[in-house]
């Protein structure tokens, strides 16, 4: 069977043995309304757990809207119009209006990504501009001891309005909602007390309640202020399916149930091999996004098995913290023992990686160099055909395999 797996703004094709296969987990198909803009209009009509946003805000008030940056699929281009079509008609104006990048702990963009984001409706009416982080109002602590310090702009507005899309997360258990909040717009030292968490047993993909991790983003979000959002849901082609508009928990909650009604995916077993790709761009832009398929497949793979993560990472390792830890570790396990008495954010995904290590090998196929890839513990392939006869040489003949095209929003559920 040929497989078509998302790599940069191209594709890999994979060749597996009707044998091997054991199943390529491809979205559920789930009954879809509405699609793209008009589904977005159907939800900003219809919000959950709230008025409709032109009867919340008032004439002359400040209004930031805060979105994902260039490491996030979110089509922020798509939603502004009917967003601001919303906002103009309670009164808003466009000088009152700022839409804010949330960029966590990720780089800045250039002037072009900016508009290429908001989209030339948006970016030729409102201001339009990345979150500083050195720039920042404290608003208090959580109970966890997160500190709450959020980017001016977005603090210091009348009214706060998230977007996102909502996707499966390795510990804050999904995306959206409150996540624009924090880490969004976050500093890094709130990012990394929050994150910390994440070597907790709750915190864990797919789990919302006694999540610690989600449960202080969304303490932050709520000593912060939100006033509204609008989440999405993706198809495999980054197309938009679903949208809830509203309470910022109450309409993400029925987000994330659409989500596992397209991409939760029940499996009789484990695999030997584990075949995952988070898509393509952007979702691979670096192996600190990629990074995320990898820890969704690890849920499907046998111990002592192998995962081909598929994944250009054109732009390298992609975070400074995350680079020293992959680099200067003398060991795979020695980020697992720094972890757990040193916590840092950036190490953290480090470690992520390292963890899967103990059980599963990790072939990489990427555009980073070959002796770069061993030296960080991982094994390099140009093409995913390689990494596979590979894979299939080193586990034997009747090895079976699992397909994840779309590892970044799939999550395996195996039965033993």
């Amino acid at each position: 069977m040929q497989v078509e797996l998302g790599f940069g703004a191209g594709v890999q094709t994979l060749c597996v043995p009707q044998r091997n296969l054991l199943g390529v987990l491809a979205p559920n198909e789930v009954e879809k309304g509405l699609t793209g803009e008009a589904e977005v209009v159907r939800a900003l009509e219809n919000p959950i757990g709230s008025g409709r946003l032109a009867s919340i805000i008032r004439p002359g008030e400040k209004v930031a809207i805060i979105t994902s940056d260039i490491t996030r699929p979110m089509p922020t281009a798509t939603v502004l119009p009917a967003l601001l079509r919303e906002l103009y008609a309670g009164g808003a104006k466009p000088q009152d209006i700022t839409l804010v990048f949330a960029l966590g702990s990720h780089r800045p963009h250039t002037p072009e990504e900016q508009k290429k984001l908001a989209g030339d409706f948006a970016f030729s009416q409102i201001r339009c501009v990345d979150g500083d982080v050195n720039d920042c109002v404290h608003i208090g602590t959580t109970r966890r001891g997160t500190p709450v310090d959020i980017v001016r702009a977005v603090a210091e507005a009348d009214r706060r309005i998230c977007l996102g899309n909502i996707e499966y997360h390795y510990f804050a258990g999904y995306s959206g909602g409150a996540k624009a909040v924090m880490p969004g717009v976050s500093t890094r030292a709130a990012i990394q007390s929050n994150h910390s968490r994440m070597v907790e047993a709750a915190a864990c993909a797919g789990r919302l309640a006694g999540n610690p991790v989600r449960e202080d983003i969304e303490e932050a979000a709520a000593m912060v202020g939100v006033d509204f959002i609008l989440n999405v849901v993706l198809d495999e082609h980054k197309h938009i399916v679903r949208a809830v508009a509203g309470d910022v928990t109450l309409a993400h909650r029925e987000g994330c149930a659409y989500l596992d009604e397209l991409y939760a995916k029940p499996i009789a077993a484990r695999a030997d091999i584990v075949v995952v790709s988070q898509g393509g761009a952007p979702k691979d832009i670096n192996l600190y996004q990629t990074q995320k398929a990898l820890d969704n497949a690890k849920h499907a793979v046998k111990d002592g098995g192998v995962i081909i993560l598929v994944g250009s990472c054109k732009e390298g390792l992609g975070e400074h913290v995350f680079e020293e830890w992959m680099t200067k570790s003398p060991s795979s396990k020695a980020m697992i023992e720094r972890i757990g008495k040193d916590f840092q954010l950036g190490g953290h995904k480090a470690a992520a990686i390292a963890m899967v290590l103990q059980s599963a090998d990790i072939y990489l196929v990427s555009e980073l160099d070959a002796s770069f890839v061993r030296s960080i513990f991982l094994t390099p392939f140009a093409t995913v055909q390689e990494a596979f006869d590979a894979a299939l040489a080193k586990l034997g003949s009747e090895a079976g395999v699992l397909v994840m095209p779309y590892g970044g929003s799939t999550l395996p559920r195996a039965k033993v």
